[in-house]
């Protein structure tokens, strides 16, 4: 499929190269252009990343992106209830490939911490969460084959909470049925209310869904990645 077969919506700026590095790139340049403003207006700039396997190019060249590292906070979208030092960690991985070089110098706020999900697990996260500088500077929200993004799976029995636009809460708890792990993830409205959202993917698999989810922007809890076509969000695309 080639993306001028895609029908954008007008919300959506489609950012597509031809290459995964380059286009990793173009995400860290504009990625440290959005924080390097955000420092210009307040003491500190806050960034959202998601885990997976795409991500590690981009998160290796912002490592070593010229800002004052120091004032930045850095935070997860989502997180499986693992620990920390698991393999499928999203903290692990971010913790390898972004915090080091200039970037190691950041402020992580991680979204695992010490109790259950249940009780005091969440309330951890959510106290954790609080001390940063919201709303958001920047977030960068990755896409499942099944239209998922952040935690927000269509099966999960919390996905309309998780969805709700005037949720209070910055984070929640999700247990979708198809996943091994219990979830924890920013809820979309404090994801929503960054001032640069973008949504990096990669492969020709994830154009299939993304022609899809931009197809019919309605039904949401079929594919949960629709909630965030409906407002302003770059696309960034590589085969």
């Amino acid at each position: 499929m080639r993306m001028s077969d895609v029908n954008w919506p007008v919300s959506v700026r489609p950012v597509l190269l031809g290459d995964a590095m380059l286009l990793a790139g173009q995400l860290t340049r504009e990625v440290v252009t959005h924080l390097t403003v955000a420092l210009t207006k307040r003491e500190r700039a806050s960034l959202a990343v998601s885990g997976g396997s795409t991500p590690k190019a981009f998160f290796e060249l912002l490592s070593v992106a010229p800002l004052d590292w120091a004032r930045v906070d850095v935070t997860l979208v989502d997180e499986r209830w693992v620990d920390q030092r698991a393999p499928d960690s999203n903290e692990r991985l971010v913790k390898q490939h972004l915090l080091q070089n200039g970037a190691a110098r950041a402020n992580f706020v991680g979204l695992r911490q010490a109790g259950s999900l249940d009780s005091r697990g969440q309330g951890a996260c959510e106290s954790a969460l609080g001390g940063m500088t919201w709303p958001l500077d920047v977030v960068v929200l990755g896409m499942g084959n099944d239209g998922h993004t952040a935690s927000f799976f269509p099966d999960a029995p919390e996905l309309l909470e998780a969805l709700g636009p005037d949720n209070p809460a910055k984070c929640i708890a999700l247990t979708p049925a198809s996943q091994p792990q219990r979830r924890v993830s920013l809820t979309f409205s404090a994801l929503r209310a960054a001032s640069f959202v973008a949504l990096h993917i990669k492969g020709d698999d994830k154009l299939e869904t993304l022609k899809k989810a931009v197809g019919n922007l309605d039904d949401v809890r079929a594919m949960p990645v629709r909630a965030f076509f409906r407002q302003s969000i770059s696309v960034f695309w590589s085969p």
